[in-house]
């Protein structure tokens, strides 16, 4: 009987801390639930692993214990806490979340777009303050969005900006023109060059050796005073002391984050006293019953497996992420 290996938080006041479902499994496989401290003894003679606690490192350190190892799938659409040498260059296939984070991320960003345009941020102090100021606001439609990052994410988001009338541009590792979502796709290498273009600026991208520091002091300085930035991707790819230095001087106008170097964001961040910034707790696609979605996902694709079938989702561990077909 195959065996699977379950990676569960170590919060035991967490409801979510089992996946639902597993239960379909009875008869036909073993199911080894362990936390953190528990998972090199879990994985001695498992076949796949099922990382539901997916911001853990532990594999890593558990490595040297998965000696019949096959599969591993991580219910999240990173990788990059995963991802290490040895795993990279062995033979067990890495499958994720693809595919279900897409709209619910694409309409936070949509969301924050709307926010910075229409300044709720400061009617919701105005409000806090009892005070009646009536200003203006910004349309956007019209306005310019440059997502970076051309995979399922980025394309959702790129589709439901067009939607409400803005131009949108992205940002890949191939510059291209007459892509079907964002028309031009400029190079990430070259995205200095092309900031200035973009009112708003969306990393939705994965985290990966290119990306990490992508949006640079070089980038800010490039961007537009009034520009906003938008972080749904990883807190790595940006660099958040310029960030801080581009809000503080006016470099930029707004920045709306989901996701930071450290998580949780430190209380003594400088980010928590800047009026320009948004700030939430990694939680763009975290939308109600997304976490029963996602273990009915690892259920799908493990039926797939058991019946010896191509797995869905299959990540390309050179590139850390899925690559679009």
């Amino acid at each position: 009987m195959p065996v699977i290996a379950v990676l569960i938080p170590d919060d035991t006041n967490n409801p979510e801390r089992i996946p639902p479902g597993l239960e379909a499994f009875d008869g036909r496989a073993e199911i080894r639930f362990t936390d953190p401290d528990g998972l090199p003894q879990a994985l001695e003679g498992a076949d796949a692993l099922f990382l539901w606690d997916f911001f853990s490192e532990a594999v890593e350190n558990a490595w040297p214990h998965a000696d019949q190892l096959q599969w591993i799938h991580v219910a999240a659409a990173g990788v990059d806490k995963l991802m290490f040498d040895e795993l990279a260059g062995s033979e067990v296939t890495v499958t994720n979340a693809q595919g279900f984070f897409d709209r619910p991320i694409a309409e936070f960003v949509l969301g924050a777009v709307l926010a910075q345009a229409k300044d709720f941020a400061l009617s919701h102090r105005y409000k806090a303050e009892r005070r009646w100021v009536h200003r203006e606001t910004q349309r956007i439609q019209g306005q310019r969005a440059m997502v970076i990052g051309t995979g399922a994410i980025g394309r959702e988001t790129a589709r439901l900006l067009r939607a409400v009338g803005m131009e949108v541009r992205g940002v890949g590792r191939t510059a291209r023109q007459e892509d079907p979502d964002f028309g031009v796709v400029v190079s990430s290498e070259e995205l200095a060059e092309h900031a200035g273009w973009a009112d708003h600026l969306i990393n939705a991208a994965p985290l990966t050796p290119q990306t990490t520091g992508l949006i640079s002091a070089e980038v800010f300085s490039a961007m537009r005073p009034e520009a906003h930035l938008v972080n749904i991707g990883r807190g790595e790819s940006v660099d958040e002391p310029a960030l801080i230095q581009a809000l503080r001087s006016g470099g930029i106008g707004f920045a709306s984050l989901d996701v930071f170097d450290r998580e949780p964001l430190p209380e003594d961040s400088p980010l928590w006293a800047l009026d320009n910034v948004l700030i939430s707790a990694h939680m763009s696609g975290d939308v109600v019953g997304w976490s029963a979605a996602l273990a009915e996902q690892f259920v799908e694709n493990a039926e797939r497996w058991l019946a010896g079938e191509t797995l869905k989702n299959i990540v390309d561990k050179d590139k850390g992420y899925v690559p679009r077909h």
